[in-house]
């Protein structure tokens, strides 16, 4: 028993280890005073030049306020149309197209990046030849292409969330006279929205983590901001990348820690309801 313990504790050390330790590695050099990148200079104490740098920086400030744009856009688009496609696979039972539907919603999720790219891209060519629809690529080619792929990922939490749902609670309000948008807004969606923010949250990044799909159907004037980084990185990775990526470490783990609390919250307020409820009874 002592060599099991010791060897999951061991697995768990190294894991985390293998996962962290280069993101720790690269916020530590981010306040390297050298311009290499990987070598400290023992001369000089700890600067913040490079974050400096960055934010006077205004081709990587451009293109991050363009990836946040697209990205909060993506993921709303992709909630609003994942958490409907994930209703209509759970609640209406066998349909005559229901097994299309399954398919088109999770294709994305097994299709090989560079494949939709292209696909995205021959299609918006071929609309702006048909009907003059859209004049270049740009932020709305962006923003419907990642939608085309995020979606499907919101679907399948949203999907996974509802088929574990306790029907009986919009049973009894249908019952007691209840309309189905009333039971809707005030009972499935609020015990959904932990489900729809993870949506939300992944669709968010993996939106402003895409690099294959933009590059094929940006414009020349929406460069996003990995497509700014990985340009960077085949010239040589600066500085002020890491003071970058330290940033955007940041705001992500800001993100899924208020998230976390904020779900746990929910959880916890549902199961004091239920227990009142039940007491009730």
């Amino acid at each position: 028993m002592k060599s099991r313990s010791w060897f999951r504790r061991f697995a768990l050390f190294f894991g985390f280890a293998f996962l962290y330790v280069p993101i720790l590695s690269m916020i530590f050099f981010s306040f390297n005073n050298s311009r290499l990148v990987t070598v400290w200079d023992a001369d000089d104490s700890p600067t913040l030049k490079w974050y400096r740098a960055l934010l006077s920086n205004e081709q990587i400030l451009g293109a991050a306020w363009l990836s946040i744009k697209v990205a909060a856009v993506t993921a709303t688009g992709a909630v609003i149309l994942g958490t409907l496609a994930g209703l209509v696979l759970t609640r209406f039972g066998p349909f005559r197209g229901r097994t299309l539907l399954s398919g088109m919603t999770t294709a994305p999720l097994v299709m090989p990046e560079v494949i939709t790219g292209l696909s995205l891209l021959l299609l918006f060519v071929f609309l702006e030849q048909l009907i003059g629809w859209p004049q270049g690529r740009g932020f709305a080619t962006i923003v419907i292409a990642h939608v085309t792929f995020a979606m499907a990922y919101v679907t399948v939490v949203v999907q996974s969330r509802l088929a574990t749902f306790d029907d009986s609670l919009e049973e009894a309000a249908l019952d007691l006279g209840a309309r189905p948008a009333k039971v809707f807004f005030t009972i499935t969606l609020p015990l959904i929205l932990p489900a729809i923010l993870s949506g939300w949250l992944l669709a968010f990044t993996l939106s402003w983590d895409d690099l294959v799909i933009s590059q094929f159907v940006a414009g020349p004037g929406s460069t996003t901001l990995p497509m700014v980084v990985f340009s960077k990185v085949r010239l040589g990775v600066s500085p002020d990348i890491n003071a970058l990526a330290t940033i955007m470490v940041t705001i992500v783990g800001l993100g899924v820690v208020l998230s976390a609390l904020y779900m746990r919250r929910q959880e916890r307020r549902l199961a004091l309801e239920m227990q009142m409820a039940k007491s009730e009874k």
